[in-house]
């Protein structure tokens, strides 16, 4: 390949070319290490690794590992400086923590941290890019991670993994030219323990790199007939990558019949592309449900998932929960100038006819675009971010002579069919 390479390449740079082969160099401009895969980890790169920990807030060369105070200081007593004296934070009541604050240029490749899982709605996340003053990535920490019921659920996707018992991961590709911040506030009136890592790099970023944004919303009961808005507002140029959706359900029976529908570039009343239905666009199938149990089968996989369903043993009852993800990995939406994205709460009523549904919705829509992007709507309150006891409602009982009249029935059909 590397013969090849030259012989393709402009007579007055072959020499040189050649050169570099036999000396297993990568010319000038090479591979910036960003694009990561099996197949370019061998490829050679100028691009430099760095951490930023408890242990290493600044990420510099040589820093890692030197405090003397911190969380672990008292564990680390008998041993002293290089002995896991700072492992994590803790974060005030009411208060925000900057994580990272890292100058380009260069791209986050990969975060991990392990917020309380019962208290991922009250610690909301923020990304602001080379200097910008409002965050183009805003969401409580479990709905940015795809577990958003404060709740557990073990998650194995690419760019999201969520493990025992509350380790977040993410590896969004988040290039950036000349600066990074990254916040965390605590919105609750109690501290709270952090442990983290934001693995970086600092390389030379393409000029089509666009900014990776995730947007938060959530709606406590969807007006009737309205549908729910997952993202508008968008200007400019990007591509469309993913959605989560943490559902609520406030009526009986089957909820997802609702299509997605996705308006680029100036769509009005039509949507260029408009999905069949809700389990559909998270790539499962009627109604999510196991053939054999009959109960709902939860799923997790590289590109979509239904990891929760809450409770578990209950199907179509008032209060189910339900988590979602589907990462537009393989097949990105673009668009040029604006986009927005609706998807229906939809489900059924006699006669065969649909039934608009008043449920309880929250999302977070990701997405790359160029800067600078509009501003976010406003952050909803810590009252809209609480999230409320379910109450699980048992299916109505038979009356003894429903039933009976049911084996009266079943009696009948068996007499028929011998006949």
């Amino acid at each position: 390949m590397c013969l090849r390479t030259c012989l393709s390449s402009m007579v007055g740079s072959l020499l040189w070319c050649s050169l570099a082969c036999a000396q297993g160099t990568a010319p000038a401009g090479g591979f910036n290490g960003l694009e990561m895969n099996l197949g370019s980890l061998p490829r050679l790169s100028s691009a430099k690794s760095r951490s930023i920990s408890a242990e290493n807030f600044t990420g510099e060369k040589g820093k890692g590992g030197m405090a003397t105070e911190g969380t672990g200081k008292h564990a680390a007593r008998e041993l002293g400086q290089t002995w896991k004296v700072s492992p994590s934070i803790d974060i005030k009541g009411k208060s925000t923590f900057t994580l990272a604050d890292i100058q380009g240029p260069g791209a986050i490749q990969q975060i991990w941290m392990t917020p309380p899982i019962h208290k991922t709605r009250l610690l909301i996340l923020r990304f602001y890019w080379d200097g910008e003053t409002e965050p183009s990535i805003e969401a409580p920490i479990g709905d940015f991670f795809a577990c958003g019921w404060n709740k557990f659920c073990q998650i194995n996707s690419l760019p999201v993994c969520v493990n025992p018992s509350s380790g977040f991961n993410c590896y969004w590709n988040m290039p950036f030219r000349k600066r990074a911040r990254i916040t965390v506030e605590n919105i609750d009136d109690k501290p709270i323990v952090l442990y983290y890592q934001i693995n970086y790099t600092l390389t030379q970023v393409p000029a089509d790199a666009a900014y990776l944004h995730a947007q938060f919303r959530r709606v406590h009961r969807l007006p009737a007939k309205q549908v729910y808005t997952i993202l508008d507002g968008v200007r400019g140029r990007g591509q469309y990558v993913g959605t989560y959706l943490a559902w609520e359900v406030h009526s009986p029976d089957w909820w997802g019949e609702g299509e997605i529908k996705f308006y680029l570039d100036g769509d009005q009343k039509f949507p260029t592309i408009c999905g069949t239905g809700t389990e559909d666009y998270f790539c499962g199938s009627y109604g999510f449900e196991n053939p054999e149990t009959h109960l709902y089968q939860t799923f997790s996989s590289p590109y979509s998932g239904m990891p929760q369903a809450l409770p578990p043993k209950v199907i179509n009852l008032p209060g189910q929960r339900f988590g979602l993800y589907r990462w537009h990995i393989a097949d990105p939406i673009r668009f040029e100038k604006d986009l927005r994205v609706t998807i229906q709460a939809l489900g059924w009523k006699s006669k065969g006819r649909y039934l608009p549904l008043e449920d309880d919705i929250a999302s977070v829509a990701y997405w790359y675009q160029t800067e600078p992007h509009a501003r976010f709507p406003a952050f909803p309150s810590k009252q809209d971010l609480l999230i409320k006891p379910i109450k699980v409602e048992k299916p109505a009982k038979k009356s003894a002579a429903k039933k009976t009249e049911g084996k009266k029935k079943a009696a009948r059909e068996d007499v028929q069919k011998k006949g």
